[in-house]
């Protein structure tokens, strides 16, 4: 069937108005063709014989007349053996090939193969005769650390499909026909190691989706003891400009206890974006001592490109992130930054002309965001594998203000919040996540009954702080002093940590239940002090022991014997009972 055309009636920025011919339907890919170049567009609105399209690129020489082509596809992702170590754009093009062929100043109208023309080393799982479904496995290649399952193209659930022919195990090139299925109609397909799918549709072939309750360990402290995440779960992490959002990306995308880290950089600062490209390579994965790129793939649009690409940067991620759970392996998903995501929505809902709602964002800021978020999930696949996709997402209000749009739709959604805060990242304390605002909904690594304990400790000493500024030291009891300086150990000892050393930049469960069990003892012992001078002059000297301690390796006989310093001075001050 021919595709549908178009001509353009009207350009409004990167909104082009096109009149159509014959049916189109709402998300469908259309070419306009202006000076020998096809720019990429999807249709966002259709209303009676005229679309909407949003442009990908700039739209600088689209006039009124020009031809549209449209594709009767959906905006899609090319999935397969290849995508670890890409770096893409929001459209899926290789970053690294379009600068070979472009040169710094990349062309638009240009779009490359997501998937490098290699050959595999396929090997079959299935043979002739069997009967395959949608999203089954019939053979696999090992791409890099992993299996890489090569399953029947997700859309072909108009089976069952029987295998008449597959190739025996060897090298192929992954576009090549690896095997013929056959439906019962005599209908046949041939199918490779590569297939596309619609990224605004979810990926749901799995048998059933699982309450997320494994916590994603990330060896930081504040989060895995404090404010858990699961695996299959949300979070965000809000946060002022220099809050120090993308050090906790970098120490959580190489410390999480997942197999797959995807980052989708949408409407960032170029500057940061450049730094995020020249550090993941250099960074260190302590699973296999190797780069982290091995097991990464990043997507990024940075603020100078058109504000369309930032949406399909999002949904481009989530569906990669999709299919690799599949495969029945965790995925993360850090999205940097949703703000600039919803800039992007609001500056289209503008030029679509619809009635905004507050701050001028779209009235359906908070369903995208759910949507976006709900694509997250722990599921049993039909194999009884368990994958999951985590998503974890920054937001930047503007002025640290967590009382925006953005912010707020999106604490709607997510099960924990870890707000960064401009006084902490002020005072040097990373991470500057503040624990007396972030929250969590999942369990952590540490019995929950002893963490609200040491965080009523946290809270109350927060509170005589805030008195003490107004009555000075010497205005508060030597009981509500000792409380004050347990929440300031726990502060500095606990919830900080140096992402410069080597040992305390990632903490290991056992090591956080350990001292945690030694923090709480020590908590909850009963003191006998004289003058606050005493409770001060004690307090920093424990205090330094567990610093000194938190740079040890854990159980040597340095970190044996500053715990002995440590229980041999809470003893001098023990309150003795009878």
């Amino acid at each position: 069937m021919a595709n549908s055309m178009g001509r353009v009636t009207g350009v409004n920025g990167n909104m082009v108005t096109v009149e159509f011919d014959s049916a189109i339907a709402k998300n469908e890919v259309g070419y306009i063709h202006v000076a020998g170049e096809r720019l990429k567009g999807e249709v966002i609105r259709i209303k009676g014989k005229e679309a909407a399209l949003q442009v990908f690129e700039m739209t600088g020489g689209v006039a009124v007349g020009d031809r549209v082509e449209f594709t009767g596809e959906m905006l899609s992702v090319e999935l397969g053996p290849g995508l670890l170590e890409q770096i893409y754009d929001g459209l899926q093009n290789p970053l690294p090939e379009l600068a070979q062929q472009c040169g710094f100043f990349l062309q638009r109208g240009v779009y490359l193969k997501p998937i490098p023309d290699r050959s595999w080393a396929f090997t079959p799982t299935a043979k002739k005769g069997d009967v395959l479904a949608a999203g089954d496995t019939f053979g696999t290649v090992i791409e890099g650390l992993f299996t890489h399952q090569i399953m029947v193209p997700f859309d072909m659930v108009d089976g069952p499909w029987t295998v008449i022919s597959i190739k025996k195990a060897g090298t192929y090139q992954v576009r090549e026909t690896i095997c013929t299925v056959t439906a019962s109609d005599g209908r046949t397909k041939d199918l490779s190691m590569v297939f596309t799918w619609p990224v605004k549709q979810a990926i749901k072939l799995y048998e059933e989706r699982l309450r997320p309750t494994e916590t994603l360990v990330t060896k930081i402290r504040t989060i895995d003891t404090f404010l858990p995440v699961a695996k299959g779960g949300t979070y965000c992490t809000p946060g002022p400009f220099g809050a120090g959002k993308t050090v906790l990306q970098h120490l959580t995308s190489r410390n999480a206890d997942v197999d797959i880290v995807i980052i989708a950089a949408c409407g960032e600062r170029a500057g940061e974006v450049v730094e995020v490209l020249k550090e993941f390579p250099e960074l260190i994965d302590p699973r296999t001592g190797r780069s982290l790129m091995e097991r990464t793939i990043i997507i990024c649009n940075t603020s100078s490109m058109p504000v369309a690409s930032r949406e399909a940067s999002v949904y481009t991620a989530v569906t990669i992130a999709e299919y690799y759970r599949q495969m029945g392996l965790d995925i993360l998903l850090l999205a940097d930054s949703t703000s600039r995501w919803a800039q992007a929505m609001r500056e289209m809902s503008g030029r679509l002309e619809e009635i905004p709602g507050e701050e001028a964002f779209p009235a359906y800021l908070e369903s995208r965001i759910a949507e976006f978020y709900e694509r997250a999930g722990k599921v049993r696949l039909k194999d009884g594998k368990i994958g999951s996709v985590t998503i974890g997402g920054t937001v930047s209000p503007a002025g640290g203000n967590f009382e925006e749009p953005v912010t707020q739709a999106t604490l709607k959604v997510v099960g924990a919040f870890h707000g960064l805060s401009r006084e902490r990242s002020d005072a040097r304390k990373y991470p500057a996540i503040d624990p007396l605002t972030s929250w969590s909904k999942y369990g952590g690594v540490i019995d929950a009954k002893r963490v609200e304990e040491v965080r009523a400790i946290v809270f109350a000493s927060n509170e005589i702080n805030q008195m003490m500024k107004v009555v000075g030291e010497e205005g508060t009891s030597i009981e509500d002093y000792i409380t004050y300086q347990k929440g300031e150990l726990i502060d500095a000892f606990y919830l900080q940590q140096n992402s410069f050393d080597p040992v305390d930049a990632s903490v290991p469960v056992e090591r956080q239940r350990y001292i945690f069990d030694q923090l709480y003892a020590m908590l909850g012992t009963q003191y006998s002090f004289e003058e606050k001078s005493d409770v001060r002059s004690f307090f920093y000297q424990v205090r330094q022991h567990f610093l000194d301690w938190n740079n040890t390796a854990f159980l040597d006989d340095e970190f044996k014997a500053i715990e002995a310093k440590i229980k041999d001075l809470i003893a001098t001050k023990e309150r003795r009972v009878g």
